[in-house]
């Protein structure tokens, strides 16, 4: 089964002045990668005007909808009832961002549609990573 489910989503981008910046983003689930989601940004959203895209476990977003969660350049919490906080670290900095909780509670369940939780067929996900690592060596 070879399903991609995407979901735009709003995203308020705080600058370090604490300004709240609009920024779109595409946030992408595919039952070929059933552990991970994806949140794409356009090039107009970054600082060196290229697409981002940011790859973490759906099971980080579960946690992160709950309560603090995350560690190294990934965490999710939430900021009372109405929004999420993203953080992202990278080389070139830090981004913070605050998401509508009911836009990715609404993504995760639809992501739970095309592969239900605990049923993530975990072999293939680990053969398709040593591939992706290795090659045909």
């Amino acid at each position: 089964m070879d399903i991609t489910l995407e979901q735009t989503a709003e995203a308020r981008l705080i600058t370090l002045d604490e300004r709240e910046l609009v920024a779109s983003a595409t946030l992408r689930y595919a039952a070929a990668d059933p552990l991970a989601v994806h949140v794409d940004f356009p090039p107009e959203a970054s600082v060196d005007g290229a697409e981002v895209s940011w790859t973490f476990a759906r099971s980080l977003l579960e946690e992160g909808l709950a309560r603090p969660a995350g560690t190294g350049d990934v965490h999710l919490w939430p900021c009372g009832a109405a929004r999420t906080v993203l953080e992202l670290h990278a080389p070139a900095g830090m981004a913070l961002l605050q998401f509508d909780t009911a836009a990715l509670r609404r993504f995760l369940l639809r992501s739970y549609a095309v592969v239900a939780p605990g049923q993530e067929d975990v072999g293939a996900a680990v053969e398709q990573g040593l591939d992706a690592l290795f090659g045909t060596v």
